[in-house]
C-alpha cells in the first residue's frame, strides 16, 4: 500500500453524519448571537460595509460563475468524445474476440 492510500479514510455515512453535525455545530455558533446568549440586540455589533464594496465582489462572482460554466461545457463535449471513443474501442475489442 502507498503512503497515501494509508492516509486517505473511507467515506461512510457514520464518518459523513458526524462531518455534517460538526459543520453545523460550527456554523450555528458563529452566525446566530442570540442563540449565542446574546439577549439584547444593542450588544450586537454589525459590521457596517458600504455598497460599493459588495458590487465589486459580487461582480466578480458572476463573473467566475460565468467561466465556470463555459468551462463545464468544454469538459462535457470533452467527456462525450472520450465515451464515444471508449465504446467505439469496446466494440472492435469485442470483434476481434
Amino acid at each position: 500500500m502507498s503512503r497515501r492510500n494509508r492516509k486517505m479514510k473511507k467515506l461512510t455515512p457514520s464518518v459523513l453524519r458526524k462531518l455534517v453535525l460538526q459543520e453545523r455545530k460550527r456554523m450555528l455558533e458563529t452566525s446566530d448571537p442570540i442563540a449565542d446568549g446574546v439577549e439584547d440586540p444593542s450588544y450586537v455589533h454589525a459590521e457596517e460595509v458600504d455598497a460599493d464594496d459588495l458590487a465589486g465582489s459580487l461582480e466578480k462572482d458572476l463573473d467566475h460563475l460565468k467561466a465556470l460554466k463555459i468551462k463545464e461545457a468544454n469538459l462535457r463535449k470533452e467527456l462525450l468524445k472520450v465515451h464515444e471513443t471508449r465504446k467505439r474501442l469496446g466494440r472492435r475489442v469485442l470483434k476481434s474476440l
